[in-house]
């Protein structure tokens, strides 16, 4: 009965979390995909009068240019080739869940950030009440992990190993096999999906997972490459359950 209790709070706290997540990015990309829109456009006409009239630019007009492009490029707007890049937003429902992942997991690269009023503010209370939400989350999927580990080592024990290298054998296991599906196998994947080499796939898993989120490697920002639906959003998946590997390695 205890056990069927527990099974059942785990389930409601999974299916919470993740609710969590999808209304957090529907709410992100409902506040911000109108102002960024406006962005886009307002990045367009700029390129476009400089295209008009590079060749009587005063110096001052340049510096001026120079200065909209950068804060362009800060805020994710990136006004390179035709006007059909302008259709694809920054907010659409995969990118908004993966920054949602990012905000409760701590990770914030700062490639993606609100920018209205009303987006900053809900960001403020989502994370205030998310960051704890993640916490209980990585808590109990260690803790469901770690139920592997104690029959792992009941299985042991019965073959006759002593406890200490039954302890030994168990941490190197859920080591070696969380270094092959978290950190090996999806560096391949994003080898193959965003054109990077394999050690910066190794660098950007581990980056990521650790929390550090420098930023420099992102997924799925690469204008000259087409990614397949809701590609963020396994990848948020994956950062997830990252943790969750890493908080079992804690427990342990």
């Amino acid at each position: 009965k205890a056990m069927c209790s527990g099974k059942l709070q785990t389930a409601l706290l999974v299916a919470g979390y993740f609710v969590y997540l999808l209304v957090g990015a529907a709410v992100f990309q409902a506040l911000e995909r109108t102002a960024e829109k406006q962005e886009k456009m307002a990045a367009a006409q700029m390129k476009e009068a400089f295209l008009q009239n590079f060749t009587q630019l005063t110096v001052a007009e340049m510096e001026q240019f120079m200065k909209n492009l950068i804060e362009a490029i800060q805020n994710g707007v990136y006004p390179v080739g035709n006007e059909s890049q302008f259709e694809e937003s920054n907010w659409d429902f995969s990118n908004s869940f993966f920054f949602a992942g990012t905000v409760v997991s701590t990770i914030g690269y700062g490639t993606l950030h609100p920018k209205t009023a009303g987006g900053q503010i809900f960001c403020v209370f989502f994370a205030l009440f998310g960051i704890p939400l993640n916490i209980v989350f990585l808590h109990r999927v260690g803790k469901m992990l770690s139920l592997l580990c104690k029959k792992l080592g009941k299985f042991l024990y019965e073959k006759g190993m002593r406890k200490k290298k039954i302890t030994f054998l168990t941490l190197l296991f859920f080591l070696a096999t969380g270094i092959l599906v978290f950190l090996c196998l999806p560096s391949v994947f994003f080898q193959i999906t965003e054109g990077w080499s394999y050690s910066e796939g190794i660098y950007f898993a581990f980056i990521t997972l650790s929390t550090i989120g420098f930023g420099d490697y992102v997924v799925g920002k690469q204008s000259d490459r087409k990614y397949f639906s809701y590609y963020r959003v396994l990848v948020a998946i994956w950062i997830l359950f990252g943790l969750a590997w890493i908080a079992l390695l804690f427990n342990l």
